[in-house]
């Protein structure tokens, strides 16, 4: 699940996703507000409990307000989706699709966190 203060930012990445990770991985967005930036934890909360039963759902964030926007969420979810929320501490668009890839060939959720943590030593240019 992607949670970004921008929709359309978080919509955009999870276009990429869909596209590298296939039709088979549940990718959602939870981000923006209506008319402006911003995340809101009840948004948050119901995009968290329209996945699919059973699953678990890593969380990506672009910013640190995001990520206390998607812990109030928590708060307001039953006890069993908060034992399968995982918030991965990752750059937005490369941990998630790094993510993404690990989860759609059948990784952990382990798996799919330390791929995601992982982006955070890609580089891009060389020194």
């Amino acid at each position: 699940m992607i949670v970004s203060h921008s929709a359309k930012l978080g919509e955009g990445v999870c276009e990429l996703l869909r596209q590298l990770a296939g039709p088979n991985l549940h990718i959602a967005s939870a981000s923006g507000l209506e008319d402006r930036l911003g995340t809101d934890a009840i948004k948050i909360a119901h995009a968290i409990q329209a996945c699919p039963p059973g699953s678990d759902v890593v969380v990506l964030f672009d910013l640190g307000s995001a990520r206390l926007s998607s812990e109030m969420a928590l708060e307001l979810v039953p006890s069993a989706w908060r034992e399968r929320v995982f918030m991965a501490d990752a750059p937005l668009v490369e941990g998630a699709v790094a993510a993404a890839v690990e989860a759609s060939i059948g990784g952990s959720v382990e798996a799919v966190l330390a791929r995601a943590a992982d982006a955070r030593q890609l580089r891009k240019l060389d020194d």
